[in-house]
Formats: structure tokens, sequence, C-alpha cells
């Protein structure tokens, strides 16, 4: 799915947001409403984010083929990668 977009996470692991504990952040920002919820505090002037995204796996559990489930991950895939290409703008003060 990632490599179709030029990006290779074979060798990527998702780390516990205590393996990060000392390491100063300027913005946190949270994707799914579950990680909003259970946000850390961060010590410092941190700003913290939530842009919430349609969760893959929900969405594909009721498709009716391998093809419709790969669409909601194609989508959800792409709304974060045009999320990203648009900061700094979401980050700036209103």
């Amino acid at each position: 799915m990632m490599a179709e977009a030029g990006v290779d996470i074979r060798n990527q692991q998702s780390q516990h947001i205590d393996d990060l504990s000392g390491i100063p952040f300027d913005f946190v920002i949270t994707v799914c409403d579950h990680a909003a919820e259970r946000c850390p505090v961060f010590p410092g002037e941190v700003a913290v984010i939530h842009r919430p995204f349609d969760d893959p796996p929900s969405l594909a559990a009721d498709a009716e083929t391998e093809e419709d489930a790969l669409r909601h991950y194609r989508r959800v895939r792409d709304e974060i990668r045009d999320y990203a290409e648009s900061l700094p703008g979401p980050l700036e003060p209103a």
C-alpha cells in the first residue's frame, strides 16, 4: 500500500509514547479520536493538534472484495499525505 505511493516502510515500526520521553516537541498531532482522548501531557509549550482520519481497518471490515478494502486504505493514506504536505499551514495560529 505505501510502496504504491513510493514510501518504503518495511523496516519501520511504531513507538510507544513512553519511548519518546525526554524529547522536546513543538507540536503533537493526533490522528484518531482514541489517541486524542489518551494523549499525555507534554512538558513545556507544546501545541497539541487533533486531525482525525477514518480508520481503514474498520471501514475495510465490511468490504465485499479485497479491492474494495484497499480502496479505503488508499483514500486514508492519500488524505494523510495531503495533510502532511499542507503543513505548516494548519499549525499556524488562527
